[in-house]
């Protein structure tokens, strides 16, 4: 079969799951499903991952373009709202991921203009960044990569001077956590009588660390008013984390933790990364488009014919060290799935998202 074929059909079965699901869970988010039983484990305001969920709404409405699907994605993202003033760089998963699929909805625009300046008002001028915050307890002061990809794009959202913020933001980011050969320390804490020390959690050989920050990387990579401030170093970045999943002999599918060689694997890394080398291959003159464009596809055809069941991506690990949900569905495993084949069908264009 054409990648066509086999994409066309796998996004059919992701997005059937998904109708599926919001049938199963009414007002509620999903967060992880059981890979045996199917059913879901939910939240009541989606935490970090209620923008995944509205996003796959809209790519389920975009893909049949039925009336009523549109009014689901829509009434999913305004549930999204209460985010908006809270205290926690996550809004960019949030807020960006689930307005940004959502074409002229006037609801989802409006979310998002709101969203950007809040997180623009969140910046922190002498940390040059927005903080991880406090909505999920713990210390507020952290630099965690998970706090980047979406938040650079929301914040360019807010004209020139969210476009700078983007940029600090991502840069800050960068001057912590990325490291040798493309590893990446997750997470700093800021003290102000020592400054900047490394968190022990999440771990350095963490799955979804480089993925995360790939993804970050490539959202400005094609934001020019972003890309600007820097354009060599953000390149010279990009293939330093392409490289991690690039590179010969290198798996598919991570392990969702380097220091557990028998542990479970981490799927949604994988589709996280394979969505940022589709962006990275979308990038005007990047030199490495095709090696980039090839392995995305590889990854996304991997994650089908293996991990794939009625719609269900299985195998995603929400946390390693804790043992929670090792082998599940994961609702944004789902989703960067989803979004994948939705670009390589051509249902998407994946630089706007």
């Amino acid at each position: 079969m054409t990648p066509v074929n086999w994409a066309g059909r796998a996004l059919a079965d992701v997005l059937d799951r998904a109708a599926a699901t919001r049938t199963g869970t009414g007002d509620r988010f999903p967060l992880y499903a059981d890979p045996d039983t199917g059913r879901w484990t939910t939240t009541g305001r989606g935490a970090w991952t209620g923008g995944f969920w509205a996003g796959l709404l809209w790519l389920r409405a975009r893909h049949t373009g039925d009336a009523g699907d549109r009014a689901a994605a829509a009434a999913c993202t305004a549930r999204l709202a209460d985010w908006v003033e809270a205290d926690t760089a996550t809004r960019g998963l949030i807020l960006w991921y689930g307005t940004a699929l959502a074409g002229g909805d006037p609801g989802a625009r409006e979310l998002r203009t709101r969203a950007a300046k809040a997180a623009l008002a969140a910046l922190d001028p002498e940390l040059g960044l927005v903080p991880w915050g406090s909505a999920f307890g713990g210390p507020r002061l952290l630099a965690r990569v998970d706090g980047v990809p979406g938040m650079v794009a929301l914040l360019a959202a807010a004209g020139p001077e969210g476009a700078r913020a983007a940029a600090s933001h991502l840069h800050r980011h960068l001057d912590l956590c990325l490291g040798a050969g493309g590893r990446t320390v997750p997470a700093w804490e800021f003290d102000a009588e020592t400054g900047w020390r490394a968190c022990d959690e999440p771990p350095a050989g963490w799955s979804r660390g480089s993925a995360w920050l790939l993804l970050a990387v490539a959202d400005a990579l094609h934001r020019p008013e972003v890309a600007r401030s820097a354009p060599d170093r953000l390149e010279a970045a990009a293939q330093r984390l392409a490289d991690a999943w690039t590179r010969p002999c290198t798996p598919f599918v991570p392990l969702a933790d380097e220091a557990r060689p028998t542990g479970p694997l981490d799927t949604s890394a994988a589709a996280i990364a394979a969505v940022a080398l589709l962006k990275l291959a979308r990038v005007p003159g990047c030199p490495a488009a095709a090696q980039y464009a090839y392995r995305a596809a590889a990854v996304l055809e991997r994650l089908v014919g293996e991990h794939l069941t009625r719609g269900m991506l299985l195998d995603g690990c929400y946390d390693a060290g804790k043992g929670i949900a090792v082998r599940h569905e994961l609702v944004w495993g789902d989703f960067f799935l989803a979004l994948g084949l939705a670009a390589l069908t051509g249902l998407v264009e994946i630089g706007d998202v």
